[in-house]
């Protein structure tokens, strides 16, 4: 288990006061100034020697996404885009962060915008995040009040500015193409890349989006080494990681640990373990709705980083870990995934809009057992025609629960099947 002294994230559970004063106390803002006058490139040194990968999902490495920013200001000023829209069902780290430990996050916006030349820096923050907006805004005045951001941040010569954006709460707008044209106050809808958001981003200006929890963390990696988070997790998956577990266990809880911890060890010392005991596990949906979820028998073994869980065929994401135990019914939660990938979809990809539709009907039919096996292969096969033709991913965040529940739950589909039949034999299934 993580130590306390390891933790960056030391006011997760609102026991202290968010405010600035307390902040300090804990050491955010501690050394910012030296930070800055070691230089933009010796701050994206440490982040790529770090190792940190994106919180936010996709694990790309972040130190690199900074260094493709152009290194000199020309006529389009730079910016850095924070996502605080945190949309991915079974996710709620950002918002803790938001809430108790906004300063980390404002340290980290201004350490960030300084490696990258930009001297705004919008948080794009979702739309029901009412309480968060308000304690994220309060922290931010504090900061100007105490010359922390603003003219001369820090005194290092360096001028910076936060805004708070609020949202409206579409799914969509946590790909970060989409948010920056909600930002830019059109429709959400995701943009054909190239161009790149660090060539053509916010108002067509050189932009670099990332995670609230990967910005948050940068300020103490800078002060503790980029040694010190690669002590923690295996080789390419470094550092610490907060977790969000729900579901069947006797503690839901967000909590802060090493990265690879195994899975098992996470749910039972911090959950309490699985509702009625381990052997009472079905299923762990290990990174947020949008991943394949695991058998119970790959859950006693597999590691909680990138590569250990795209191994085992599914993903880390946003590390948010759903539990389901014998009494769930796999196949409607599924569907009901299913569903909500549907509503989400901001229909601009045809696969993606009639795709979502199909497999969610099918799903509820399968659930009930009117379907047929062919109609499994055939859900099948629409699933990879979804994945990966889209222009953003929620094609694949709709299509990989699917494939999941059918490599490793399909004789459960097959036997409703066949139930329905015994329990109707005169009655036709319709096939859609």
């Amino acid at each position: 288990m993580l130590a306390d002294k390891d933790r960056i994230f030391t006011n997760l559970y609102g026991r202290h006061s968010p405010g600035l004063e307390a902040a300090r106390k804990r050491g955010a803002w501690n050394g910012t100034a030296d930070m800055l006058r070691m230089g933009p490139d010796w701050i994206i040194q440490q982040v790529k020697d770090s190792g940190l990968r994106g919180r936010g999902g996709a694990g790309f490495p972040t130190g690199l996404k900074w260094s493709f920013m152009p290194k000199q200001v020309g006529e389009r000023p730079h910016y850095l885009v924070v996502n605080a829209d945190e949309s991915e069902p079974g996710t709620c780290k950002d918002r803790d962060i938001l809430r108790h430990d906004p300063h980390l996050l404002i340290e980290g916006c201004l350490v960030a915008s300084f490696a990258m030349k930009a001297q705004t820096c919008y948080v794009y923050i979702r739309g029901e995040f009412v309480d968060e907006r308000i304690a994220l805004q309060k922290a931010i005045d504090e900061a100007y009040a105490a010359g922390l951001v603003g003219r001369n941040a820090c005194g290092s010569g360096f001028d910076f500015d936060i805004y708070v954006h609020h949202g409206a709460g579409a799914y969509i707008c946590g790909e970060e193409t989409a948010l920056l044209e909600s930002l830019e106050g059109k429709k959400g809808q995701p943009r054909l890349k190239p161009p790149f958001p660090a060539g053509a981003g916010l108002y067509g200006c050189p932009t670099t989006v990332n995670n609230v929890e990967s910005i948050a963390v940068a300020p103490t990696i800078l002060r503790r080494g980029a040694r010190w988070f690669t002590s923690f997790g295996r080789a390419n998956n470094s550092g610490t990681k907060i977790f969000c577990i729900s579901g069947h266990v006797s503690r839901p809880c967000n909590v802060e640990e090493a990265m690879s911890i195994p899975l098992k060890e996470l749910i039972n010392e911090h959950c309490g373990g699985v509702r009625g005991g381990w052997d009472n596990l079905k299923a762990v949906i290990p990174g947020g709705s949008s991943v394949p979820l695991l058998p119970a028998e790959t859950c006693e073994t597999v590691l909680m980083d990138f590569d250990a869980l795209k191994e085992a065929r599914s993903g880390l994401g946003t590390a948010a870990v759903i539990v389901m135990d014998k009494s769930t019914d796999v196949v409607r939660a599924i569907a009901r995934i299913s569903y909500f990938y549907k509503h989400e979809s901001c229909g601009q990809c045809t696969p993606c809009r009639e795709g979502t539709g199909w497999m969610w009907r099918v799903l509820e039919r399968m659930a009930v057992g009117q379907s047929t096996s062919a109609e499994i292969d055939k859900l099948l096969d629409v699933a990879s025609q979804v994945e990966g033709h889209t222009i953003c991913a929620l094609g694949d965040a709709a299509a990989w629960p699917v494939q999941g529940l059918i490599r490793h739950f399909r004789s459960e589909i097959e036997e409703r099947i066949n139930r329905y039949r015994s329990d109707r034999p005169h009655v036709a299934v319709a096939a859609e």
